[in-house]
């Protein structure tokens, strides 16, 4: 299909779920459980098939991560929200001052946004689309998704998914390219969720204001990973090599770069080089671990991001062989990259593959400023036995989510609301916090019917009862103050 083709289709997609909408802007929470309860079968009996889009779409993906994220992790968030739809879909109580309204009542009633636009990223195809749809189902939202042009198997499939498992008048598909995906956040949605990079962001947002809808944008950043003095363990080490290995690297809350204490940098570089030496040596052609680079373009990114930092002098640590020649999967070693200037590309940009800073401090102060120095990122990682230093540097920077002794792990909860903070993003998904960021708490009023109360007191005429409240009421304040 051709982008203006799709956009046809996008049009008439989001004209049919508004008409739709309309007609029942209230679905009962029986209604939207059924909905979501359809979600861990389509993706658990499409095992084997989203496994093979994967591979076609990465060149090299290890099933064992399709199968904990794409699929389990699916199945596992649906089912949380299914747990949960009752407490978060029930009418909240509201203090309402009997004195002044008598025996009124108010009360908070979260009511669906409308159709809402998933902009969906090429890093988790699935599940950063039917994940947040489980939140966007359970408060009664209509969705229509669109994949990433760099996934196209996997687009393809996830669309016939849906088609087979919902009316396309309550969740649909649409795939295509860039014009499809310019023309995407000019639409008029109810809600946009964009997931992707800051520049891209700050577009989308600039067309979605034009229509004043709302948007969540969820835009990863440099996620530091701080050591503290006494905790370049070997287990450590693991852990953090482990994130950065997830995905290669792609992965919006992997690990960007570790701040390490001067004095245990090479007991770091050492303990990764062990690691690999042990269990990854064939690293880098392994397709039982090693997630191919997505583009050809991303990859000579990667390569010339490291070219460069060699240029410079610093010193560089490849990790688990060496690459194929012909590379047909994109797969890459990882590279250490040992204190890079702070103007080289690896340290200006989300490096977002693997490459990884190792950067050596002084005191907690100065790797407190050194993060401080950067745009907030969408994860922070503290590595520590001390819970007191720990906490200090949680509470002296700012990011999206954080983690203690572990990193990325805030990202794969779905009871922990998910999102970024300034660069990094805006708004939440996951849990509650997603159920509350797809809906309209909607306030209101209720006024109890044969009894007094002073509402009159705000309309005119004033004389009879507004003006005597309101000296009483601001005698009663200066006595207070």
């Amino acid at each position: 299909m051709s982008d203006q083709a799709a956009i046809t289709e996008l049009e008439r997609l989001l004209k049919l779920q508004k008409a739709a909408f309309i007609k029942n802007q209230n679905t009962s929470v029986e209604e939207r459980k059924a909905n979501i309860g359809k979600i861990p079968a389509m993706v658990l009996s499409r095992r084997d098939a989203i496994r093979d889009a994967m591979q076609k779409d990465f060149g090299a993906h290890p099933t064992a991560t399709t199968d904990l994220i794409e699929v389990l992790g699916v199945a596992g968030r649906a089912a949380h929200v299914l747990a949960h739809i009752d407490e978060w879909t029930a009418i909240q109580r509201r203090e309402v001052d009997a004195q002044m309204f008598g025996s009124s009542s108010a009360e908070i009633r979260f009511q669906a946004k409308g159709v809402i636009g998933n902009i969906v990223p090429w890093n988790f195809p699935l599940d950063l689309s039917l994940g947040p749809l489980c939140e966007m189902l359970a408060a009664g939202n209509r969705v229509i998704i669109k994949p990433s042009e760099f996934t196209p198997a996997t687009g393809e499939l996830l669309a016939s998914m849906v088609k087979d498992t919902f009316p396309e008048d309550l969740v649909a598909v649409v795939n295509g390219g860039l014009e499809l995906s310019k023309a995407f956040s000019q639409q008029k949605f109810n809600h946009i969720l964009y997931t992707g990079n800051p520049t891209v962001g700050k577009l989308v947002m600039a067309e979605a204001a034009k229509n004043l809808t709302p948007v969540t944008l969820e835009l990863g950043g440099k996620c530091p990973a701080i050591i503290t003095e006494g905790s370049v363990t070997k287990e450590n080490i693991e852990n953090i090599l482990g994130t950065k290995l997830l995905k290669n690297g792609q992965m919006c809350i992997s690990v960007d770069y570790v701040l390490c204490p001067k004095a245990d940098v090479e007991t770091f570089v050492n303990g990764a080089r062990k690691m690999f030496d042990e269990g990854l040596s064939d690293y880098a052609t392994s397709q039982f671990d090693n997630t191919g680079i997505i583009s050809n373009r991303h990859l000579h990114r990667l390569q010339d991001m490291v070219k460069e930092a060699e240029k410079a002098g610093v010193r560089s640590v490849k990790l688990g062989g060496d690459a194929a020649a012909e590379n047909s999967k994109r797969q890459l070693p990882l590279t250490l990259l040992v204190d890079p200037p702070r103007d080289c590309i690896a340290m200006q940009e989300e490096i977002f593959g693997p490459v990884l800073p190792i950067i050596p401090y002084d005191d907690l102060d100065a790797a407190i400023d050194e993060v401080n120095a950067g745009e907030r990122p969408l994860g922070l990682y503290v590595y520590s036995k001390d819970i007191d230093a720990a906490n200090k540097l949680i509470n002296n920077t700012s990011s999206g989510g954080a983690a203690i002794n572990c990193a990325a792990m805030q990202g794969a909860l779905p009871s922990l609301g998910f999102g970024g903070s300034g660069n990094s993003g805006m708004g939440r998904h996951h849990g509650i916090e997603g159920f509350r960021e797809f809906s309209n708490p909607r306030g209101v009023f209720i006024r109890a019917a044969g009894e007094k109360d002073m509402i009159r007191a705000f309309a005119p005429p004033f004389a009879p009862l507004g003006t005597p409240l309101a000296e009483a009421a601001y005698k009663q304040a200066m006595g207070m103050s």
